[in-house]
């Protein structure tokens, strides 16, 4: 039997939002792309003396640090196939991906901590949604985090509401794109949707908030995500 399409809202940031429309349009359904986070780059101040790697959990952070320096050569580990290919896109040769979460990728670290020759360093959001840094670094792995962008909630506005107007599920990537839903929803109940998440942690900030339904990925990647809309 053929799955009813869905009126689905996408959550996420510019540019992976409309990444994930397209995922979400090809399985069927109806993709209406308003994130509720906008990226911004940040002024960080780089030294790359001493760094043997460099470890991303998100492709924000692979494109933040790309506009920093054009230094290239130095080794990746990422979190994900996303990340990987963002990676590979600004010409990064040497990526290996995790396919996993940020406790996958330290694991993936750790068991190449032969290869290094340095520290890792990890560019990312300035609000981190692990602890990469800290579980290297207790592994006895030399890290260091470096803020390259931050994320910004933003508020709904009419034209917004209206075009969520019978609106299914709601697709979470970040813990903190579910806070800034739970607000939204705080003034703008939507007793009706389903909110599905990357992981369990995503939907953390959700569990005071009146849905239709709760459900997150069995593995963080957005592969299982979208499982998740027929389901």
């Amino acid at each position: 039997m053929v799955a009813k399409a869905q009126k689905i809202w996408i959550t996420r940031a510019q540019p992976g939002a409309d990444e994930t429309a397209e995922r979400v349009r090809a399985l069927g359904h109806e993709a209406v792309v308003l994130p509720l986070l906008t990226v911004e780059t940040l002024p960080a101040e780089l030294d790359l003396a001493g760094v043997g790697a460099l470890a991303f959990t998100s492709a924000n952070g692979v494109r933040a640090f790309g506009a920093l320096t054009a230094e290239r050569k130095i080794k990746v580990f990422a979190v994900g196939a996303a990340t990987s290919q963002a990676a590979r896109q600004i010409g990064f040769r040497d990526v290996l991906s995790a396919n996993g979460d940020v406790a996958a990728l330290a694991d993936g670290i750790a068991s190449r901590r032969r290869e290094l020759g340095g520290k890792v360093l990890s560019p990312g959001a300035e609000e981190p949604a692990g602890h990469l840094v800290g579980d290297l670094m207790a592994r006895g792995i030399e890290a260091e985090r470096l803020s390259v962008y931050g994320t910004i909630a933003r508020d709904l506005v009419p034209q917004d509401l209206e075009a969520l107007a019978g609106v299914d599920a709601v697709l979470l990537h970040s813990p903190k794109a579910a806070r800034a839903l739970a607000c939204e929803l705080a003034k703008h109940p939507m007793p009706g949707l389903k909110a599905l998440g990357l992981s369990a942690a995503v939907l953390r900030p959700l569990e005071d908030s009146r849905l239709a339904g709760r459900n997150f990925a069995p593995f963080p990647l957005e592969a299982g995500l979208l499982n998740l809309i027929d389901r």
